[in-house]
């Protein structure tokens, strides 16, 4: 089955497992969503991801983080852009999510990167999506 959107399944999926309390939750791998993982890693939003190529498809598996209180630490994910309606940023104008609680992650000439580095490295992109 050929998805019309990757990036909102891949959203989708980690939000289903992340109410439905599941430690691990499994994603088809791309590159693209490898790289998204590895920024939700390095941000603190899940504890660790790792690329599984046993099977005949490869598959990112996302190991989720909880709080204390077994609530996830993802509290929200919003696609920005979409296929439908491209969402595009300039430099100076890239977004803070929830006044810098959560990050932008951004497609830009660089690759992949959060609304952090774009600023510092004053560059502009595709708006992906809103983590919180």
């Amino acid at each position: 089955m050929t998805l019309s959107d990757p990036i909102a399944d891949m959203l989708t999926r980690i939000r289903n497992a992340g109410a439905a309390g599941l430690p691990d939750v499994k994603i088809p791998h791309s590159r693209l969503k490898e790289e998204m993982a590895r920024i939700l890693k390095s941000e603190g939003f899940v504890r660790d991801f790792r690329v599984d190529r046993e099977g005949s498809f490869p598959v990112i598996v996302l190991t989720l983080k909880y709080k204390a209180n077994e609530e996830p630490v993802i509290q929200g994910l919003e696609r920005v852009s979409r296929p439908g309606l491209r969402q595009y940023t300039k430099a100076d104008e890239v977004p803070r999510v929830l006044g810098g609680i959560g990050i932008a992650i951004l497609s830009t000439s660089k690759g992949i990167v959060t609304d952090k580095e774009a600023r510092q490295a004053k560059l502009g992109g595709e708006i992906l999506c809103h983590v919180w």
